[in-house]
C-alpha cells in the first residue's frame, strides 16, 4: 500500500516507519506511516477496507505535518503526491531564501 508515496520518500531522503491498527467499533483499518527527515513527527493515516473480492479499498488518506490539528484529507495517493510534491518544493525555497541550510 502507497508504493508511489514510500518510493518518493526514499527519493527525498525522509526516513519512515509503518503501523497498523485494527479499530473495535468500526470495519475500517487503520495503517499509520509516521516519516521526516531527521525526525519522524510527520504522519499519514489511511482509513481503508475490503471489498466483497477482498481487494483493499482506500477510503480516505489525512496527511499531518509537523503535528497540525487538522489534516488535509485526499482521497486517492495520487492527489496526495500532487500535493506533497508541491509542498516539499515549497518548503525547500523556503530554507534557500531564509539560509537554513545545514
Amino acid at each position: 500500500m502507497l508504493a508511489i508515496t514510500k518510493q518518493f520518500l526514499r527519493d527525498n531522503g525522509c526516513h519512515y516507519k509503518k503501523g497498523y491498527i485494527r479499530p473495535l467499533m468500526t470495519p475500517d483499518n487503520v495503517y499509520i506511516f509516521r516519516f521526516g527527515k531527521d525526525e519522524l513527527n510527520n504522519r499519514i493515516i489511511i482509513r481503508y477496507g475490503h471489498g466483497w473480492t477482498g481487494r483493499q479499498k482506500i477510503k480516505e488518506i489525512d496527511l499531518r505535518l509537523h503535528k497540525q490539528k487538522h489534516p488535509r484529507i485526499f482521497k486517492t495517493e495520487l492527489s496526495l503526491m500532487k500535493y506533497l510534491k508541491s509542498h516539499l518544493e515549497y518548503h525547500e525555497e523556503k530554507v534557500e531564501r531564509l539560509g537554513l541550510d545545514k
